[in-house]
């Protein structure tokens, strides 16, 4: 319906169309008729009541996007004012995910002005779970964009835009439309500190708004489902650089992995708030400033009072000491034995010297100074005389007694090393491991000369070099294929068993900053030269640090190799959610007795391998843990079979 026959009409319309609404509310064969527009509910402007003998009956087009609830609207309704003012939608933040509360504007597709049509992309949404594509489903023009780009944390149903049907309407649109609801940069913000009523708004760098120039305010990107906080490990660009859509701006040690941070806008990087080597910044902290002329770079540096946002972690060294007398000594600590006697005998214990390990005074150092008579300048008869006073100073400061060496004499240093926010994650998830699985451990010892000569074969005749893992991570694949009960976890919401549908293997690779499990798919389907090739690949970007989040998440079954050591067997965690990991030891030479082949058993040298299985108990159970042995002992002693 053109807006030239509604402007008029439009305000003693509004008692129908709430009107309707109710009769839409009780009369759901009507309500069929609309179709929903899928966004969030907005809140429905008030429009002033009038009499209904002077009302006409509303067209339901005018109804696209109602909702049940008597209060409020779908994101999309038009709201009606006067004359002077159009008709217009207000678009709200939609709810793109089952558990989405809050959004973020990664990117507007569409810029006000611009034309829209049904099923036009008219934002990109980052989520709790992806970075998503909004439609629009009416037609229209974007009038206005109340929530810019990088813009964090935007409420479901918060306004976001507002549309109109004529072109010739956006800039009749009231400057105060969505002024409530406009959400400013997360930047300036997200780290709200009011002082009080009206107070304004304040960020960890001090940063002023008003002072600088038109800026955007980068913050710490949420980088994987599961992060709350990261640390900068490197910045790619330096502050005064020239940025474009798509550059790296810097590397970010998550929870996983060190990932790398691009560019959505282009412009020019003012200022960093968060230098290289910043710890545990928290998701949605600022950690850059961007501007857009370069000639206001100088101004957002100066204009920026304190210090940056996150200050770089650094090793602290703690100095330890004790109290002491002030009297130099020659001894670190003092026996038990040596003690009671200086005591007894009222000796100097500063210049009787210490032969014991690291310094310590011991008992034959005081007898050897009591025969030379050192030591001896408090004579034992003094002592004798008046034995309760020393004695209760003695103890009541026995530090002093003990002739330690004084404040910045003697210090025991320690060193703290920050952890990495792998090894942290680590930590947490294998202590919930062991508390809240139940952990299932089968052991067995397989014979390696199989493997081995298939191993030389490959080699000598194909000129394939593999190792002996990666024949065992073809080994447990197919051990999983065979028995397909191995290959499942535990759902805890359930409350059952869930079977996997492929075999995905995850290799517990060693890195400076951490264990990675970089993950062979479908490694029952591949031949172990690909097996072969895809792990150094792997293991390659896990020591790098630049595993992608679908190399390293998932799996359903994990092996922890550590033959390359002197150890013969071993026990690992099992990894949530997964429900069984092996654990490979060395291989050993070892007797045994051996049938030949005209049946005569006779003692012979083997190559043996260990081999322990740790298995979630709800899911293995005897039958489950012996089928899954058995059968993996079985590919070991012919391993040719895998290649059928």
């Amino acid at each position: 319906m053109a807006l030239s026959r509604l402007r008029h009409p439009l305000i003693f319309r509004a008692p129908s169309l709430l009107r309707a609404r109710r009769f839409l509310a009780a009369g759901p064969s009507n309500s069929s008729a609309l179709r929903s527009l899928h966004h969030v509910p907005g809140v429905l402007k008030q429009i002033p009541d009038v009499d209904a003998s002077s009302l006409r009956p509303l067209n339901f087009r005018l109804l696209s996007g109602v909702h049940v609830i008597p209060s409020k609207l779908q994101s999309g309704v038009r709201h009606f004012s006067s004359v002077e003012a159009p008709v217009y939608a207000e678009v709200g933040m939609p709810a793109l995910s089952p558990t989405m509360t809050h959004g973020n504007i990664a990117k507007w597709i569409k810029k006000e002005g611009d034309k829209i049509q049904a099923g036009d992309v008219l934002c990109l949404i980052e989520t709790d779970k992806a970075t998503l594509e909004f439609e629009t489903l009416e037609e229209g023009f974007l009038a206005k964009i109340l929530v810019p780009e990088g813009t964090k944390d935007v409420p479901v149903g918060q306004t976001i835009a507002i549309t109109v049907e004529e072109a010739d309407d956006i800039q009749k649109v009231p400057a105060t439309v969505g002024g409530a609801s406009e959400v400013k940069n997360q930047a300036s913000s997200q780290t709200d500190a009011a002082s009080g009523d009206g107070a304004p708004e304040a960020s960890p760098a001090n940063i002023s708004s008003s002072e600088l120039p038109p800026h955007l305010i980068l913050d710490m990107p949420a980088l994987s489902p599961t992060m709350n906080q990261g640390n900068i490990f490197k910045w790619r660009k330096k502050e005064g650089d020239k940025i474009e859509v798509g550059d790296v701006l810097c590397e970010i040690e998550t929870d996983k992995a060190t990932l790398e941070h691009e560019s959505l806008e282009e412009g020019f990087l003012a200022k960093i708030l968060a230098p290289e080597g910043s710890k545990d910044v928290a998701v949605g902290q600022p950690i850059a400033i961007t501007v857009e002329d370069e000639n206001d770079i100088e101004a957002v540096r100066t204009s920026i009072s304190g210090n940056n946002v996150v200050k770089e972690e650094k090793p602290v060294r703690h100095d330890v000491t004790t109290e002491v007398r002030t009297q130099t000594t020659g001894f670190n600590r003092i026996s038990p034995a040596a003690k009671v006697l200086i005591t007894e005998h009222g000796l100097d214990a500063s210049s009787i010297p210490a032969s014991g390990p690291r310094g310590t005074l011991l008992k034959g150092d005081v007898l050897a100074a009591l025969k030379s008579g050192k030591g001896s300048s408090n004579n034992s008869s003094a002592g004798k005389a008046t034995p309760s006073p020393p004695q209760v100073n003695q103890q009541a400061t026995p530090t002093k007694s003990l002739g330690l060496k004084s404040d910045g004499q003697q210090k025991d240093a320690y060193e703290d090393l920050p952890n990495s926010q792998i090894r942290k994650v680590i930590a947490a998830r294998l202590l919930e491991s062991k508390q809240s699985t139940p952990h299932l451990y089968l052991s067995t010892d397989v014979i390696l000369d199989s493997l081995l000569s298939f191993r030389k074969e490959l080699k000598e005749k194909y000129d394939v070099k593999v190792s002996v893992n990666d024949i065992v991570i073809k080994v447990v694949a197919a051990t999983l294929r065979n028995v397909p009960e191995a290959n499942a976890y535990w759902d805890d919401g359930k409350g059952e068993v869930v079977l996997c549908d492929s075999v995905d293997i995850s290799v517990a690779v060693a890195t400076e900053k951490g264990l990675m499990t970089p993950i062979i798919r479908n490694a029952d389907q591949k031949s172990i030269s690909s097996i072969s090739a895809e792990i150094k690949e792997l293991a390659g970007k896990a020591r790098a640090g630049k595993l992608k989040p679908n190399e390293f998440q998932g799996g359903t079954f994990s092996i922890s190799n550590l033959g390359m050591f002197p150890v013969d067997r071993f026990c690992a965690i099992i990894n949530p959610p997964q429900a069984g990991i092996i654990a490979v030891g060395r291989g050993n030479k070892v007797v045994e007795p051996v049938v030949d082949a005209d049946g005569i058993e006779k003692p012979a040298v083997v190559n043996k391998m260990s081999l322990t299985l740790s298995a979630d108990h709800r899911v293995f159970d005897g039958k489950v843990g012996g089928a899954f042995v058995s059968a993996l002992s079985s590919n070991f002693s012919d391993i040719k079979k895998l290649l059928l």
